[in-house]
């Protein structure tokens, strides 16, 4: 998924160690989901709700779609401003890169909006389902119900769903600390010397 450049998301700013917006931001953030808000209900619509990540995402309605669905926990036909800064956050930390940061930092809202069911339990098609969103990949998946399913029943509680985000956290971090390490003992290319062509009509 990528943002669509030039839209409002895209001068929006999240913080890189808690994955949130600032006030500043998150006021600016508000007075455009007014603006979304034809109907003046504090909520969109499935349709406003499409219509505005059309225009700010490349996603397909297919996945526009299972994403309200996900939002709207209670079946109301419509989410309100905290269910859309939830994904306005998801957006962004998709778009820097920060999934496994994000997940970690907010993994109870994460876990209760992938148990779609209220059984305080997370199955694999749940994941399958909006991999798009964080983008965790199959052996990665698979990786995930072998090592942290500790009750066996090929789905994961909270404890072990939050286990999950701890491990891929470290995994990050020594990813980013190895990435800065090379960036520090990669030989540093020598400048070649300007020539200068000096042109006979100076003289």
């Amino acid at each position: 998924m990528k943002l669509k450049q030039g839209s409002f998301l895209w001068y929006l700013y999240l913080d890189k160690l808690y994955c949130l917006l600032s006030v500043r931001n998150v006021k600016a953030l508000l007075e455009y989901f007014h603006l979304l808000d034809v109907h003046r209900n504090n909520t969109l619509n499935d349709v406003l709700f499409y219509h505005f990540l059309r225009h700010v995402t490349s996603w397909k309605r297919t996945q526009i779609m299972i994403v309200f669905n996900m939002l709207d926990w209670n079946a109301m036909g419509e989410i309100g401003f905290d269910q859309f800064y939830m994904l306005v956050c998801i957006l962004l930390a998709q778009q820097n890169h920060l999934e496994e940061q994000f997940i970690f930092r907010h993994s109870r809202p994460v876990f209760e909006l992938l148990d779609l069911d209220g059984e305080l339990r997370i199955g694999a098609d749940n994941f399958h389902m909006y991999n798009f969103l964080f983008n965790i990949k199959k052996q990665e998946l698979r990786e995930l119900y072998h090592d942290f399913d500790i009750t066996g029943d090929r789905r994961l509680n909270y404890k072990e769903f939050k286990l999950f985000t701890i491990f891929t956290m470290d995994k990050y971090q020594e990813k980013q600390k190895a990435e800065k390490e090379q960036g520090k003992t990669a030989p540093l290319k020598k400048k070649r010397p300007h020539r200068f062509i000096l042109s006979s009509k100076l003289f």
